[in-house]
């Protein structure tokens, strides 16, 4: 692949959600204009995009869901819906600039590692290009997971995931068989429900539903936090505050959950009189060892006349009949599956080649598993945003975001720093302290000892996804990139022989200090 066949970029982020655009933010702010920023879709959002569904909405306070350096003093509500959001990002692409920086249309299907010119070298839908440095901001939620139900090719009706819903098809009169009920299925529920002719909701595991504390914020509200910014920033401060506090519970002292459990019985006992209903409805573990869901509405919902609730998974499709494991079955129209995202086993880590022509999804056969959920050894100028363990059970990720942001703008500094054509490369040893480290401290924590299973544990059962502490203590954890948990790799000079083969690519000049 000759230079003079593609475009070179010292940067490649991938992906344009709330981790692109803030990582292309963050670089324009650093002064490195020389990025793009490649997107498959053709237009911007991420996550915000593709959940278009009936109903969309965050489950985290607006005020807490927005960049800390682009404020918004606007928010139509507590909790904003998904229009609003993806409004909010279009808004920041625009204010700061990084409209001409943008490649819509441009999948990323591969990236494999130069180690003689030490860059990446990326295969997109649009043709190839290189990069001194890659930026994966995809996120965890956004190849969406669809069971493998045996017959479901079969199905003569409507087939579709919540995360690329069909707006083209009329719900309205038909019978609708929603699977999953984890934050998407609650909040599809009740904003379908007055219009299908017949909900069937196949419930495999019964949520924990909270209270949704949700109103418009008023007029003067808005016009005050416009005219004292100090306002808007101390509701940020007093939101983030009570998550922090929040924590210990969830990573260190399940058993203080019984209050809320009591609050989460309560608003299910108010809203369910029917006591058949309610039984299948109660959870039989314990709280916040799923994520914990918000809403009003939805437990009323299941108690309309014209809705099913089967307190059993989909097992098998025979034709308009979906049949649930505990025999139950059922005539269906249209099947929409509220299931959740590929998360611990991330589709694209199969076409990301590092050293050794060693693809991401193979290093990480035992688990995924990163450097302060940044970069991975074998994998030279690779980061992500929201890499594994980087996840929250109680608070916003635009904080965790922002935390990455801080460590990839870290990370190019001491490139530049080092000057020359450079690489680092994650210290084996590095990886084993973080991680273990992380998994020690898992073990206390109710998403471990809470007693169900989860999409935040992989197939091993150890939970790879969130992050054990609070937002600041991962702040601190990433405020600067410590030089001696990486290998500093230079190119062979022209003219002179390849180094002989070693554990990493390139000639290791010295261990990084």
């Amino acid at each position: 692949m000759a230079e003079h066949e593609h475009e070179h970029t010292r940067v490649a982020v991938i992906g344009s959600g709330f981790g692109g655009l803030g990582a292309a933010v963050r670089l324009r702010r650093e002064g490195i204009t020389d990025f793009v920023v490649l997107e498959r879709a053709d237009s911007i959002g991420g996550t915000w995009r593709d959940n278009s569904y009936p109903g969309c909405a965050c489950d985290v306070p607006s005020h807490l869901y927005s960049f800390s350096f682009a404020p918004n003093p606007r928010w139509p509500r507590n909790f904003s819906g998904q229009p609003h959001i993806r409004a909010y990002l279009e808004h920041v692409a625009d204010t700061f600039g990084l409209r001409p920086h943008l490649r819509l249309g441009c999948e990323v299907r591969g990236l494999r590692w130069d180690a003689d010119r030490l860059l990446w070298e990326i295969d997109t839908a649009t043709g190839p290009r290189t990069a001194d440095v890659v930026v994966s901001a995809c996120g965890p939620l956004s190849d969406p997971s669809v069971p493998d139900v045996p017959g479901l090719d079969s199905f003569p009706g409507k087939v579709f995931h919540s995360a690329r819903w069909d707006h083209s098809y009329e719900l309205r009169g038909k019978r609708l068989a929603v699977v999953g009920t984890g934050a998407s299925a609650i909040q599809i529920v009740p904003a379908v429900q007055p219009d299908v002719g017949r909900l069937t909701l196949f419930q495999r595991t019964a949520p924990w539903v909270l209270p949704r504390a949700d109103r418009r914020i008023t007029a003067a509200e808005r016009w005050l936090h416009t005219r004292l910014p100090a306002t808007r920033v101390m509701r940020r401060g007093f939101l983030w505050g009570v998550r922090e506090a929040q924590v210990s519970v969830f990573t260190k002292r399940p058993e203080r959950f019984g209050l809320v459990e009591n609050v989460a019985r309560t608003h299910l006992r108010k809203a369910v009189k029917d006591p058949a209903l309610r039984a299948a409805l109660t959870p039989d573990y314990r709280i916040g060892c799923k994520r914990i869901l918000l809403s009003n509405d939805y437990y009323p919902a299941l108690t309309r006349p014209n809705v099913d609730v089967v307190a059993a998974g989909l097992a098998e499709v025979r034709g308009a009949t979906l049949i649930a494991s505990d025999g139950t079955e059922t005539e269906a129209d249209a099947i929409v599956f509220g299931t959740g995202f590929r998360v611990t086993d991330v589709p694209m880590a199969g076409s990301v080649t590092g050293v050794d022509g060693v693809t991401l999804a193979e290093a990480w056969r035992g688990g995924m598993a990163t450097l302060r959920g940044a970069t991975v050894h074998g994998f030279p100028n690779f980061l992500m945003i929201l890499g594994p363990n980087t996840g929250l059970g109680n608070s916003s990720m635009i904080l965790m975001i922002e935390s990455q942001l801080n460590y990839l703008a870290d990370y190019m500094r001491q490139l530049d720093t080092l000057g020359g054509r450079a690489a680092l490369d994650a210290r084996r040893s590095a990886m084993g302290v973080w991680n273990r480290g992380l998994q020690s401290r898992m073990r206390r924590t109710v998403w471990s000892t809470g007693g169900c299973r989860s999409w935040y544990l992989d197939d091993e059962g150890r939970n790879t996804t969130l992050w054990p502490d609070t937002t600041a203590a991962f702040r601190r954890a990433t405020r600067r990139v410590d030089l001696t948990e990486y290998q500093l790799l230079r190119a062979p000079r022209a003219g002179t022989a390849a180094p002989a083969p070693a554990t990493t690519p390139g000639t290791v000049t010295e261990a990084a200090r």
